[in-house]
């Protein structure tokens, strides 16, 4: 089963869980530049150019994620993305996945910006960019 929770929610989870693994689904510019939590591992689920699917995402995620029981948190840009992965984990046997809601630049506000309405940055979490 895929849990979905808020960024704060999901924040906690890690922070009480010491084997709480973050796998950060975007792309490697969306992960450097835009910036992402920190600790936060990054394996694109899709990347540059042309947005194909990693075909090797689960066995990336696995090489960080030995225990299939352990808690892994997915995150993207606004929480598609990283539903999607999810869904692969579960069909490989991962058990304790967590699909983090509005993502970590939130939806796009009425001038289409992201990052004023939701998301990881706006609730104040901590981050940082390469």
């Amino acid at each position: 089963m895929i849990e979905n929770l808020d960024p704060k929610q999901a924040w906690e989870v890690m922070q009480s869980h010491p084997a709480a693994v973050l796998i950060d689904v975007r792309t490697a510019i969306e992960h450097s530049f835009v910036g992402h939590p920190p600790k936060a591992i990054h394996v694109a689920w899709k990347e540059f150019p042309g947005m194909q699917l990693n075909s090797n995402f689960v066995g990336q995620v696995a090489q960080h994620v030995p225990d299939k029981n352990a808690p892994v948190l997915l995150l993207c840009r606004s929480g598609v993305r990283s539903v999607d992965a999810a869904k692969a984990l579960e069909a490989a046997g991962f058990t304790h996945l967590i699909n983090i809601l509005q993502g970590f630049e939130g939806a796009l506000d009425e001038n289409k910006h992201r990052g004023n309405i939701d998301g990881w940055r706006f609730h104040g979490l901590p981050w940082q960019q390469s």
